[in-house]
């Protein structure tokens, strides 16, 4: 070995060292390219309005989340009743999703978006003159649920396709970062206030709370730039969200982003068995963090996302994270300590959070501006359905079996699901993110494959 003070040998040369102010520098740009790549926030008036918008909202609508079934629950004792406020809102998502994904298409987005905030404020106030009243009703609960589920159907392709026109093409993974850390925020400060807020307060200032947000949200919407329709942008109609259809079979990559995604949820999302397996486990006391546990470590990738702007193989990156998302979930279905499960279940928050990240990628950079819209209202069913089926699922087996085979073998299934489908679209594992100085690179530029006429 040579000794670092004497001279090199002849015809090497000897690197000289860091110096101590260099490495610091060298762990500080480490560390900030952890940190959650702000691009899209500094570059973009729209998507900055946007996000904060869906901070607040998103935390106003957990407020009524918790508070519904609370009142309901109050109302009649029945947990079937509460229950049935999961069927009521499925069908009109189903329906409205659909439709609002051509909507979407159709007419101005900024328009859209904004109405369907608005209308969601006037359902929250609606709650609140109810619980207002000497004697609550309880079917107004319902029909709020059912009217609210369908807003966000006509609504959310909206908030989806205009992401692309508001940021740049080599900032959308950087921006799905953004807005999955936004949803995550609320998620998490949304629950947590609203217990304190009904313990303390009760379910109305819960729903108060709430109506306020929504104004904040529809102010920021108001400043949106107009996001109109191209001149031949086609008519909502059952044709045009077929032909949405047709575009998404098409492409089997995205085809796969949408199975991958309905596979992990449908075999491995095992939420409505918590309770049971909070008891058998012993500890009725972590059922709370069972339920926020998906969330913090979804959080956690979210502040430290700032690798995924680098990343180019997103097919790859969403397998392996469902992959992950299952494996985890059959750890948890194991654990033997309440510790170990919340582990795991954080683990698996962790991965849906990447997988989503590169799914959002992948949709952005492959629609074409045409039918954004409509793919986002198909997108919608893929991530909405699967947890409401993964309930049934995962209640029909710790039916039969107990709760604790019922998460483990639904993270087994959906590995082995995920393997199947990867092996079978192969599109999927071979997709890489085109050259993000290409031409659509510019937000709102036309797709090369939509131009070519290719599809």
């Amino acid at each position: 070995m040579t000794d670092p003070q004497e001279p090199a040998p002849p015809g090497k040369t000897s690197a000289p060292e860091e110096p101590v102010s260099g490495r610091a520098a060298s762990r500080s740009r480490r560390a900030r390219a952890l940190l959650p790549d702000l691009t899209p926030w500094r570059h973009s008036r729209d998507f900055r309005l946007m996000w904060l918008a869906g901070v607040v909202t998103n935390f106003g609508s957990f407020l009524t989340f918790v508070a519904l079934p609370v009142q309901l629950k109050d109302l009649t004792g029945s947990a079937a009743a509460v229950g049935a406020v999961g069927a009521v809102e499925l069908v009109p998502l189903v329906v409205f999703g659909l439709y609002g994904g051509a909507l979407a298409d159709a007419v101005d987005r900024k328009l859209l978006i904004t109405a369907t905030e608005a209308a969601q404020g006037l359902l929250a106030a609606v709650l609140l003159a109810d619980t207002l009243l000497p004697h609550p009703m309880v079917w107004p609960l319902y029909v709020v649920a059912a009217l609210s589920s369908a807003l966000t159907g006509l609504q959310r392709p909206a908030l989806d396709a205009i992401v692309q026109r508001i940021v740049p093409r080599d900032q959308l993974a950087a921006a799905a970062a953004l807005n999955g850390l936004r949803w995550q925020v609320g998620a998490i400060a949304g629950p947590s206030v609203a217990g304190l807020v009904i313990a303390w307060a009760g379910t109305g200032w819960a729903y108060g709370l709430d109506t306020a947000t929504f104004a904040f949200s529809v102010a920021c919407g108001l400043m949106l730039r107009p996001s109109p329709a191209s001149h031949d942008a086609p008519r909502p109609s059952l044709r045009s969200i077929a032909e949405g259809a047709r575009y998404a079979w098409s492409r089997k990559e995205l085809l796969g982003t949408y199975a991958i995604d309905l596979a992990a949820m449908f075999f491995a999302y095992p939420a409505a068995v918590f309770p049971f397996l909070a008891d058998e486990i012993g500890a009725p006391w972590s059922l709370g963090f069972m339920y926020a546990a998906g969330s913090v470590g979804s959080l956690v990738v979210g502040v430290t996302s700032g690798w995924t702007s680098r990343v180019r193989r997103h097919g790859r990156m969403v397998v392996l994270a469902a992959a992950g998302w299952g494996i985890a979930m059959a750890l948890a279905g194991w654990a033997g300590s309440v510790w170990s499960v919340l582990l795991f279940l954080g683990v698996a928050g962790g991965c849906d959070m990447v997988s989503g990240i590169g799914r959002a990628t992948m949709w952005n950079q492959i629609v074409p501006e045409g039918l954004r819209g409509r793919l986002a209202g198909i997108e919608l069913l893929s991530y909405s359905l699967g947890p409401q089926l993964g309930q049934v699922r995962s209640g029909g087996v710790a039916a039969v079996t107990d709760a604790r085979v019922s998460v483990w073998s639904g993270g087994l299934a959906c590995t082995a699901a995920v393997g199947l489908l990867a092996a079978g679209l192969p599109a999927l594992l071979a997709y890489t993110a085109a050259d993000p100085a290409g031409p659509s690179a510019r937000p709102g530029a036309p797709d090369p494959a939509e131009r070519a006429g290719t599809g």
